[in-house]
């Protein structure tokens, strides 16, 4: 920290100062550091206590700046001063039994806790100490009966247990302010069982996208991703031609700019020419989302130079892609993509070229003013970025997550497609088909993802150098979405009046006895239970439940899955692929040239797909008649 005696820091450093401002005096309270910058090895103070606004630097680069601050003049009058001693226990401590939190979770309470508050000032409540566990449930049931200022729903669960957390951490936090609640807000009860949501599954409601809409995004992303050089060459050149015009008019550019473009085959004009600039990153950024299932912030944090390449000992060359994630604390992790991603990053180095340029010409320009300006430090979190684009003040930043919608959205109806589309879903998506690739019946997915390996769990683990930091929730998401999966699997086998294959049957059997039923409490206890129970996965053409893959059912000798084995289950879905089996086999037996052998092996496969077909309850003679 810098050591300027004008300046100098009340407390030796942050570390140093009290937990709470209880039995400060006003100019001490007032000096204490909320907020700082290292900049060129240097400490800067960013906001102290006095200030009524306190700006964060931990938040995310794809955070819009307005964000990144907390105005206390928003509250009101009554409770600015106990509201200011609360938030800066929370920065100092955090919550009791947790840790200190980072600016978004900080400012989330602030904005929460000043729901609360606003509430308290319309029943002419100015002071913590005059809240009662009446006041609490009323305002709990207020919060129920609110409705989204844009659908005219109610508030999800997991808002409603959002807002009044903050009315609990309001509660904790103000024990150690001059201005306590005196009781709990509901002594008997929680924030999550007023909202309802004790015993809930809150899965992930994130739509997912699906497959033809995917595909088509997918394809036009990547087909402008070919065609970026010739983009980006025009652009170069436009850039060149401007630097070389001595007339200046802006009109007389535009048309200049438009003849140039013309000249070199571009016909749709210079707006349109911007706009494929953004289309373009656009589709990077699909691509990259889509590839490697990162989030947001993770994407908007990728810098030059974050692809690397690992070699195994048999040659095969694996892509690495490397970037913060703000989720946890480890920091840098690596996302294995395949070979277009590696494109879409070089195509996105060169896009941000430019833009990277005029952060560093921002840069230059404030050191000469004032090197010591805090202003540097937030500019410099952006100078190596690549998705970057212009903000509303004319500064070149990295893209805001609230401007990626409309980027998304756009690219989608250009498509000619009808889907919202919106950053996160493209995790999901990814988590999707790579818990289908697992399951066994996505094999197509290599289409999508060139060189993507189906054993990509494997591939991290083989890794040493660039695989020691995973996105392990990453997995996890995926392991959630194959849970869904095999229960929607198990769900179908119930629903069925038939099933083929030795498991198969044996399930409609067990099924059939009431008894076996009645020792679970509900049917989705049923399902999860034999889900969780069993290693299914698709073949293709039967699902198996074998704990191994070694079975020749699998891949040699694919009709043994209806020969009565005891680990398969065929459905009616995998009807068509028996009745063209049996059809084909059929004509089959007609060739002269197939040898007693080959009439011997059409004659079994024959019995063994008429079989189930007969399990299923259809007769196949009707099919070939």
């Amino acid at each position: 920290m810098r050591d300027h005696k004008p300046d100098m820091l009340f407390f030796e450093s942050f570390a140093d100062q009290p937990a709470d401002i209880k039995g400060l005096i006003e100019s001490e309270r007032d000096r204490l550091i909320i907020t700082t910058m290292q900049l060129d090895g240097n400490w800067t103070v960013t906001s102290r206590y006095g200030d009524d606004t306190w700006e964060f630097s931990d938040f995310t680069t794809n955070a819009p700046h307005s964000s990144k601050k907390i105005n206390f003049m928003k509250f009101p009058p009554a409770f600015r001063s106990v509201m200011k001693a609360m938030v800066y226990r929370l920065i100092m401590r955090g919550r009791n039994g947790c840790v200190r939190p980072k600016g978004p979770t900080v400012r989330l309470f602030f904005l929460n806790a000043g729901l609360f508050l606003r509430y308290l000032q319309s029943l002419s409540i100015e002071s913590l100490g005059k809240i009662s566990p009446m006041i609490c449930a009323n305002y709990a049931k207020s919060c129920k009966d609110r409705r989204h200022h844009q659908t005219g729903k109610p508030l999800s669960v997991a808002r409603l247990i959002a807002l009044l957390i903050s009315v609990e951490e309001i509660y904790e936090l103000s024990q150690y302010t001059n201005d306590p609640m005196p009781q709990h807000p509901w002594p008997e009860s929680s924030a999550r069982c007023l909202a309802g949501g004790i015993g809930m599954d809150f899965k992930s409601k994130t739509p997912l996208i699906p497959d033809d809409v995917f595909c088509s995004l997918f394809k036009q992303a990547s087909l402008e991703i070919e065609n970026a050089k010739q983009i980006l060459d025009l652009r170069d050149e436009l850039y060149a031609f401007e630097d070389n015009q001595v007339d200046c008019i802006p009109s007389s550019e535009c048309l200049a700019k438009n003849r140039h473009l013309k000249s070199r085959g571009w016909e749709l004009g210079l707006r349109e020419f911007y706009k494929s600039l953004i289309s373009l990153r656009t589709a990077c950024y699909i691509v990259l989302a889509s590839t490697s299932g990162c989030r947001n912030h993770e994407l908007t944090n990728l810098q030059i130079g974050s692809h690397h390449r690992s070699e195994d000992n048999e040659g095969n060359i694996y892509h690495w892609m490397r970037s913060k994630s703000e989720k946890t604390d480890e920091g840098m992790h690596s996302w294995m993509i395949p070979e277009a991603a590696v494109r879409a990053l070089r195509v996105m180095e060169r896009w941000s070229d430019p833009y990277r340029a005029a952060i560093a010409d921002e840069i230059a320009h404030l050191r000469r003013y004032n090197p010591h300006d805090p202003n540097i430090g937030e500019v410099l979190k952006h100078r190596n970025a690549l998705f970057l684009g212009l903000n509303k003040f004319g500064k070149v930043r990295t893209v805001t997550r609230s401007n990626w919608p409309k980027a998304l959205n756009n690219f989608t109806k250009n498509c000619g497609l009808n889907w919202k589309l919106a950053t996160h879903q493209f995790r999901r998506k990814f988590a999707n088909y790579a818990a289908h690739s697992r399951f066994g019946d996505l094999r197509y997915l290599r289409e999508h993802f060139a060189h993507w390996s189906l054993d990509m769990t494997l591939r991290y683990a083989m890794d040493d150098s660039w695989g020691q930091h995973l996105d392990l929730d990453l997995y996890l998401e995926i392991q959630g979405e194959l849970e869904d999966i095999k229960f929607e699997t198990v769900d179908s086998w119930m629903e069925s009046k038939s099933l083929a294959g030795g498991y198969g049957t044996a399930i409609k059997k067990w099924q059939r006895n009431p008894q076996n039923l009645l020792i679970f409490p509900n049917h989705a206890a049923m399902l999860k239970s034999i889900a969780e129970s069993t290693s299914i996965r698709s073949n293709g053409h039967a699902w198996c439940t074998a704990d191994n893959d070694r079975c020749v059912g699998n891949t040699l000798e694919r009709t043994r899955c209806g020969a009565g084995c005891n680990q398969a289950v065929i459905g009616p879905s995998h009807a068509p692929i028996y009745q063209r089996l049996y059809k084909d086999l059929k004509e089959l037996r007609d060739c002269a040239d197939i040898g007693e052998a080959g009439r011997q092996r059409v004659d079994r496969d024959l019995d063994r797909s008429r079989e189930v077909l007969r399990q299923l309850g259809i007769d196949p003679e009707e099919i070939i008649a």
